[in-house]
């Protein structure tokens, strides 16, 4: 259990910023400083799985699932002051479709990075967040904010504003707020996909080293 405990102070860390740091809006609220902290849950799940192996590297995601699980409720029950009105910090449907997306994500992320960690060092951590990452942003956008499905009546209303038809990416065509909020979000996980590779490099080498 010793040797999992910076992962799991990592993860922790990792998971509650995002959670804090969502409140944050960026780029006419195209995106949150979250979407730069939330990527890497990925790093840490790669370092553990090419460390310690699979199941560590699962037993870490757990854990980090079930904080995320702590965090949504707590903010379910903060409310917001609106225009004339109060919501919950964390919308229902937010609260699903971030813990659906994070525990979904990481553990395909975990089995890719089995699958392909023979190969090049760079080959599993790429493939497995890359992958991972885009899972991750299609099932949270979907669950939290499509149209695509209903979680009712009340909560669809605390995410109605993101069906709202604006510019896409703020300049393009008119589409769905939450579609241009998704694929921004995306390019984020993809870009920080790739720098990510130089931390997982140094910090397994670092791990990897005998004391």
């Amino acid at each position: 259990m010793t040797r999992i405990l910076p992962g799991v102070f990592a993860m922790a860390i990792v998971v509650v910023a995002s959670n804090i740091l969502v409140q944050f809006l960026i780029l006419d609220g195209l995106l949150t400083w979250g979407a730069f902290t939330y990527p890497l849950a990925f790093l840490v799940t790669d370092v553990m799985n090419r460390c310690y192996g699979a199941s560590t590297a699962r037993r870490v995601v757990f854990i980090g699932f079930i904080v995320g699980v702590v965090c949504s409720l707590i903010g379910s029950q903060i409310m917001i002051q609106g225009d004339g009105f109060a919501f919950p910090a964390v919308a229902l449907r937010v609260a699903i479709g971030s813990a659906t997306a994070f525990l979904v994500a990481q553990l395909i992320d975990v089995a890719i990075f089995q699958r392909l960690r023979d190969g090049a060092w760079w080959r599993a951590p790429l493939a497995s967040t890359l992958i991972g990452s885009t899972i991750d942003t299609a099932l949270f956008f979907t669950i939290a904010f499509s149209g695509f499905i209903s979680f009712g009546a009340n909560a669809d209303a605390e995410i109605s504003w993101a069906w709202d038809a604006v510019p896409f990416l703020l300049a393009g065509p008119s589409a769905p707020l939450w579609v241009s909020l998704a694929v921004a979000d995306w390019g984020v996980k993809l870009t920080i996909a790739l720098f990510a590779l130089l931390p997982f490099r140094l910090i397994v080498g670092r791990m990897s080293k005998p004391a």
